[in-house]
C-alpha cells in the first residue's frame, strides 16, 4: 500500500467481526487498534455454535458473496494449528419439500440428502467449516497482537470520542446506541454445551424458526441448540428451555440424552433487516465505516465483510 493511503484506524468491537476486520486492516498496512466495551470471551461470538451457515443475515446477494469469501478463508484456516477451525460434514433436514437455499453458490459441496430421519421429507448435505469459538477467539487475539494491534477495553458512549483517522464500527448490538440505529433487534439464542461423545457430523433442523434444533460437534464438546427469540434481552439461561433443547436434539442424536453437560450459554444475536456495511461521516468530519447487523451469521460473514471494509477504508477521503 502506498504511504499516503495508510491510516490510523480504531475498530470498535472485539467479537469475531471486529477482530477479523482489524487483522485484515493491519494486513493492508494500516496502524490499527481495537477498542471494545467487552472482552472477546464476553461477546455474542463466544456463545455461537459457529457452523458456517448464512443464518438470519441479509441482503441475499451480498451475504452470498461474503459467505463464499469466508468459506474459502476458513477452509484454508482448517489446516492451521490452534485456529479452532475444522471441516465437518453434516446435513440440514426439513419435514417438507424445500427449494435449494438462496446461498447455494457459496458452498461447493451442497447436495440433496438421501438418508433422512423418520418424519423428514427433504434436506441437504454439505461439508462446511465448524469453528470452536473458545479456541478461535483466542487465536484471533493472538493474531491481532502479532500484527501489532493494541486492544483496550472500556465503555464507549460516542463514536466521535474514539481516536484515529478512521473509525470502524463493529459494535454489533451496541450499534443501536452508538449509531442511533433503531432497526437493530436482539435475537436471543440459548445453547447447551455437552461433553464430546464421539460425534463427528452436525445436524440442523429449522422446522420451528423460534425453537431451533442443531447438534454441532467440536473437538472436545458438542453444542446443542437452540432458540431464536426476537426482542428478548435476558441473558440468563432458562432451565426449562435447556431441557427442551436437549430433548429435541436427542430425538435426532439419542446419545445426547446421556451426555454430560459442560455449560449453559445465552447470546444476543445482532439482528437487522440488512447488514450495514457502508462509509459515513462523524460529526467531527472523520470517516466512519459501519460493519454490523450480521444476525446469526457473524462467523460466516466475518472475513468477506472485512475485505469490503478494507476496500472502503482505502476509498475514504
Amino acid at each position: 500500500m502506498i504511504g499516503q493511503m495508510q491510516r490510523s484506524i480504531t475498530v470498535v468491537g472485539s467479537g469475531v467481526i471486529g477482530l477479523t476486520t482489524a487483522i485484515r486492516l493491519a494486513a493492508a498496512g494500516h496502524r490499527v487498534r481495537i477498542q471494545s466495551a467487552a472482552q472477546p470471551a464476553e461477546t455474542t461470538s463466544a456463545v455461537a455454535a459457529a457452523i458456517w451457515y448464512p443464518y438470519r443475515a441479509y441482503p441475499e446477494r451480498d451475504v452470498t458473496r461474503w459467505s463464499a469469501t469466508t468459506y474459502e478463508h476458513l477452509t484454508d484456516l482448517s489446516g492451521t494449528s490452534g485456529a479452532g477451525v475444522a471441516m465437518r460434514h453434516g446435513r440440514e433436514i426439513y419435514r417438507h419439500a424445500t427449494p435449494d437455499p438462496w446461498w447455494k453458490d457459496a458452498v461447493p459441496s451442497l447436495r440433496r440428502a438421501t438418508d433422512l430421519p423418520p418424519g423428514y421429507a427433504d434436506g441437504f448435505t454439505m461439508t462446511v467449516p465448524v469453528i470452536d469459538m473458545s479456541v478461535h477467539l483466542d487465536w484471533l487475539v493472538s493474531e491481532a497482537t502479532t500484527a501489532g494491534i493494541e486492544i483496550s477495553y472500556g465503555r464507549i458512549d460516542d463514536l466521535d470520542t474514539v481516536s484515529g483517522d478512521v473509525v470502524v464500527n463493529c459494535s454489533g448490538l451496541g450499534a443501536a446506541g452508538l449509531a442511533a440505529d433503531a432497526t437493530m433487534t436482539p435475537i436471543r439464542g440459548q445453547v447447551v454445551v455437552v461433553e464430546q461423545f464421539g460425534l463427528t457430523e452436525w445436524t440442523l433442523d429449522e422446522t420451528d424458526d423460534v425453537n431451533l434444533t442443531y447438534i454441532v460437534p467440536r473437538e472436545t464438546t458438542v453444542v446443542l441448540g437452540g432458540t431464536a427469540i426476537d426482542g428478548a434481552t435476558d441473558t440468563t439461561p432458562d432451565p426449562a428451555i435447556a431441557a427442551a433443547i436437549v430433548e429435541r436434539c436427542a430425538v435426532l442424536v439419542p446419545e445426547v440424552a446421556s451426555a454430560r453437560v459442560v455449560a449453559h450459554k445465552v447470546g444476543l444475536r445482532p439482528g437487522r433487516p440488512a447488514v450495514r456495511l457502508e462509509a459515513a461521516v462523524l460529526p467531527s468530519g472523520r470517516p466512519v465505516v459501519h460493519c454490523y447487523g450480521h444476525g446469526g451469521a457473524g462467523v460466516t460473514l466475518a472475513f468477506g465483510c472485512a475485505v469490503d471494509v478494507a476496500e472502503l477504508v482505502m476509498r475514504t477521503a
